[in-house]
């Protein structure tokens, strides 16, 4: 029974990647390096290096994407290493409060910059409370410094995926190494450098390439910028041509191209360097409690990353709060109104309900995919199972916008999928993508949850006539149910204010998610910025919710969800 339930799980598997993973891929590549009589070409690739606006697109979203991830590094890692190692004030509450930049995408986030940033925003009006500059002089502080925005932006919005991934490879070091390098005379920052850091390596490859592939195809930042000399805004303006222009797909194999030459670069400088002769730590060494001094060093640094993370999203939360916020530190006329008209704007109304729906729906299948995916992989032999294991991690290698830019292509018409068009109806197509884009999530948390549930539990209710698939029903998943509400939690939660696949699918009103509605939004005349912010606190307000919740269900465990 155990081996036709893994041969189930493998063919299902297999076809569905291969139906809505592969596929739109390879409609990507064949789009990009074939032409229209079928014949393998560089010819669309060639044309693109010649021109310099495609050019500087990569280079900008290159450098956005390794400038933001070694800001996230340079973030993430103190944190992560004071949370482990040392003992200071308000650490529960800190270590909890340093997570909320989760709680709301990037590109929402940008609006709070630009209300910070902008010409007529909260710096300029600092600025000129101080006497520096003089009205009506201003500094477009946005318009000379993109870049520096967008890369901001991302770290302080992502560095809580590098953070959960070193605390829990932190966790998972054996204190034995780190006393025997002691007593040995390696101490303070020369045993962190020789012992610790190259044990959590794995860990920085995990959540750096996460950051990285997120930093360079982001386009929410980059449209709210109204930055477009970028890669991921190119491809975009390019949707309306897809299909008779071959260059969008030569960007988008590019981008595919970039994205993994850069996971096997970090897999093979940094995720070779796991110690597999290594094995797990038993037991975790105790906090230390250093001096008073360092205490509040600690502290303050949880407290200013916190404070630094969390601006835009107390801009958004003013905003949403003002009748109007034009040259003034604060908004100097408050109003709940737009909380109650972001509920019932006929653009809004109907987002929420589509997202709930295509949330439930993603979740649900991730939940008993995950599940049994995870199963075959930990409890059984099957031999396909390693095969499995890896083409479902995959996705978190591929850039939502490939895979997005990929199902419009396999939906056109006269294609095998054209039935699927999201022009005239992407629920099936979105609910797809929420799914495949978060199945490795929910499959390592049931992962982390069945290595931590000893199989003997199962043996003894097998040993009573129980067999193999009920005894997991009735014994395991009860046991691993709190790993399983989390991952689902978690799923549930980003699915809600996915970016790249609503932005680029939901092409009618009638089928917009939330967060297509919140960019529309943002770009209408008038009360809509104001509404859009309104709508992202509702947002950030149900993700907090889920968020801690998740992670008080799982503990430290919560970090493992991120591993790839």
């Amino acid at each position: 029974m155990t081996r036709i339930f893994s041969l189930v799980v493998f063919i299902f598997t297999i076809l569905f990647l291969g139906c809505f993973f592969i596929w739109p891929i390879w409609e990507i590549i064949q789009g990009g390096f074939f032409d229209v009589d079928g014949k393998f070409t560089l010819g669309f690739l060639k044309v693109v290096f010649e021109n310099d606006i495609y050019i500087q697109g990569l280079i900008n979203a290159a450098s956005i994407g390794f400038c933001s991830t070694l800001l996230t590094l340079i973030i993430a890692l103190p944190l992560a290493y004071f949370s482990h190692k040392y003992e200071f004030p308000f650490k529960k509450i800190l270590t909890v409060i340093v997570l909320f930049p989760l709680i709301l995408p990037p590109f929402v986030g940008a609006i709070g910059i630009q209300q910070i940033f902008g010409s007529y925003g909260v710096l300029n009006a600092v600025l000129l409370k101080l006497g520096i500059i003089q009205f009506p002089e201003t500094i477009d502080w946005l318009g000379h410094y993109k870049f520096l925005g967008m890369v901001l932006m991302n770290a302080l919005s992502l560095y809580p995926i590098l953070y959960l991934n070193l605390l829990a490879s932190l966790s998972n070091i054996d204190p034995a190494m780190e006393e025997a390098a002691a007593n040995l005379g390696c101490t303070g920052l020369k045993r962190f450098f020789k012992i610790t850091l190259p044990l959590v390596m794995p860990g920085i490859f995990a959540g750096a390439t996460l950051v990285f592939i997120w930093s360079f195809t982001e386009l929410g930042v980059p449209l709210i910028f109204d930055f477009n000399a970028i890669t991921s805004v190119q491809i975009y303006s390019g949707l309306k041509d897809i299909g008779s222009n071959p260059f969008p797909y030569a960007l988008v194999s590019l981008m595919l191209c970039f994205s993994v030459f850069f996971y096997v670069i970090g897999k093979v400088f940094l995720g070779r360097q796991c110690w597999p002769t290594v094995s797990k730590a038993n037991h975790t060494a105790s906090p230390i409690k250093p001096s008073r001094f360092c205490q509040f060093i600690f502290s303050g640094v949880f407290v200013l990353i916190t404070l630094s993370a969390l601006l835009p999203h107390i801009a958004v939360i003013l905003k949403s709060c003002a009748l109007d916020w034009y040259n003034t530190i604060i908004p100097e006329s408050w109003t709940l109104r737009n909380y109650e008209l972001a509920l019932g704007h006929p653009l809004t109304t109907p987002s929420i309900r589509n997202s709930l729906i295509y949330s439930s729906c993603a979740t649900l299948i991730t939940l008993f995919w995950g599940i049994s995916i995870a199963y075959v992989v930990v409890r059984t032999k099957f031999l396909g199972r390693g095969i499995m294991d890896a083409l479902s991690m995959l996705p978190l290698a591929v850039p939502g916008l490939v895979t997005a830019f990929g199902y419009l292509a396999m939906s056109q018409m006269g294609r095998p999928f054209a039935f699927l068009n999201p022009i005239e109806n992407p629920t099936t197509l979105l609910i797809i993508a929420y799914a495949i884009r978060r199945l490795p999530f929910m499959i390592r948390s049931a992962t982390a949850g069945l290595q931590q549930t000893s199989v003997t539990y199962e043996e003894a209710a097998q040993c009573f006539g129980c067999s193999p698939l009920k005894s997991t029903f009735k014994i395991t998943i009860p046991l691993i149910s709190a790993h399983l509400i989390a991952g689902g939690l978690l799923i549930f939660s980003q699915t809600m204010l996915g970016v790249s696949d609503s932005i680029v699918l939901a092409q009618k009103q009638q089928f917009y998610p939330v967060t297509k509605a919140i960019y529309e939004l943002v770009h209408m005349l008038g009360d809509g910025p104001f509404l859009a912010c309104a709508l992202g606190v509702w947002a950030m307000t149900f993700l907090a919710v889920a968020m801690i919740g998740a992670s008080a269900i799982m503990g430290k465990s919560f970090g493992a969800i991120f591993k790839m």
